[in-house]
């Protein structure tokens, strides 16, 4: 009998190996340190769309203010609050693609670079301090795609590059609410505002 019940025993699976068992739940470790990851994600991003900011209003001569003989004018005509233009140069000499016309039509609009400049600041500030995720989120994914279909088909492979994973990137932070870790996200959802207006959350 004995020795029945120590066979039974080893051969019975246990429910975290049997067949179509569920995975198990991830422990709170694992949980805590998903967050943790999840916000220094977002945090990078948002420090990313702040130094576009930053490098085309002002010419800090990364992107901007550098010329293609490499020579820097920091502080320059290139800057924003100079004149220049943060999508004339892009659009005019980079579009290519079956948006091509187009964008060559907006390069340099007054409109246009009002636009992408209060998006970039509006989504950097929003993802760096974990406010207004799901709108922050949504726009930034916009502005992504919008990158991406300037010059089609990418240059290293045949549809996917960096603005469609960035778009992907921001779409699973708005989803996991990863705002909420390291921001200001869970306090901003209290607010009679943001409950009333969900989007805002």
């Amino acid at each position: 009998m004995s020795t029945l019940h120590a066979k039974t025993r080893h051969s019975d699976p246990s429910p975290a190996a049997a067949p179509g068992a569920a995975a198990p739940a991830a422990g709170p470790t694992q949980r805590y340190l998903a967050d943790r990851a999840l916000a220094v994600l977002r945090i990078a991003f948002g420090l990313t769309f702040l130094w576009a900011f930053a490098d085309k209003l002002l010419a800090l001569g990364f992107s901007t203010g550098r010329d293609d003989a490499g020579v820097v004018d920091r502080f320059g005509d290139g800057a924003w609050i100079h004149g220049g233009s943060p999508t004339a140069g892009f659009l005019t000499f980079g579009a290519d693609g079956p948006f091509e016309g187009i964008y060559h039509d907006i390069a340099g609009a007054a409109w246009a670079d009002t636009l992408f400049m209060l998006g970039l600041l509006g989504i950097g500030a929003a993802l760096t301090t974990g406010a207004a995720m799901r709108l922050a989120c949504a726009a930034g994914a916009l502005l992504y795609v919008l990158m991406w279909s300037v010059v089609l088909p990418p240059e290293n492979n045949p549809v996917l590059d960096e603005h469609l994973l960035g778009a992907l990137t921001l779409v699973v932070l708005a989803l996991l609410a990863a705002g909420d870790t390291w921001g200001i996200g869970a306090r901003a959802a209290r607010l009679r505002l943001v409950q009333r207006y969900p989007m805002l959350r």
